[in-house]
């Protein structure tokens, strides 16, 4: 890194002059105070300049998450653009988890059919993502609050048919879901001591079997 040396009549005119002269702020620059400046007998005699030594300091590189949060998002806009939806994306991070949410689509044409083309979208930046930062790194993609309204939907769903299978003591079947659907299911009716569920099936798609103990 090089360094530089200015003065002035006093350490805080010699920074000044280092911030203008380098066009930079103060927080980016690391100062060193060689001599403090000294204004002598009456202000006349015997008096120093101050002098500084500065070193630009080197620009905060971006973390893997900050440039994890910016390529989800920069992907997924690249490919709103090319469908005709007035939308904008904002972009979270939190608990490793990058957060998409689109804002406009009040038509539901990115949501498709029980979430289908959003989650699309979602394998879509998950790829992109993962591929381009070589790790691991979970991108969920929602729309107008989709996901919270068919989570709170789904364990709903999940309570009423728990309460069916106690009630005729027999097991209940859901239909195929996906694993994030059934991952709902199974954690709605998880404390209930009387029910057991499993996942059965082949493939992506598979159903929950809800199952009354006794």
């Amino acid at each position: 890194m090089e360094d530089y040396e200015f003065e002035g009549k006093t350490t805080e005119d010699a920074i000044e002059n280092a911030s203008r002269k380098l066009n930079l702020p103060v927080e980016e620059l690391s100062i060193d105070i060689i001599e403090p400046g000294s204004a002598g007998i009456f202000g006349l005699v015997g008096s120093r300049r101050a002098k500084i030594k500065v070193i630009v300091k080197s620009p905060i590189e971006k973390t893997d998450d900050d440039n994890g949060l910016q390529i989800a998002k920069e992907t997924l806009e690249k490919i709103l653009s090319l469908i005709p939806v007035d939308t904008t994306v904002s972009a979270e991070q939190s608990d490793g988890k990058i957060a998409l949410n689109i804002e406009g689509d009040k038509s539901g044409l990115l949501i498709g059919r029980k979430g289908k083309t959003l989650d699309a979208l979602q394998y879509i930046v998950n790829k992109v993502v993962n591929k381009t930062l070589e790790k691991k790194t979970r991108v969920v993609v929602d729309s107008e609050n989709y996901r919270q309204r068919r989570k709170e939907s789904l364990t709903m769903l999940a309570l009423k048919m728990g309460d069916k299978a106690k009630r005729i003591r027999k097991p209940i079947t859901t239909n195929p879901m996906n694993p994030h659907d059934r991952r709902i299911v199974h954690l709605a009716l998880k404390e209930d001591e009387n029910l057991d569920t499993k996942s059965r099936g082949e493939g992506l798609l598979k159903k929950v079997i809800i199952i009354p103990k006794g």
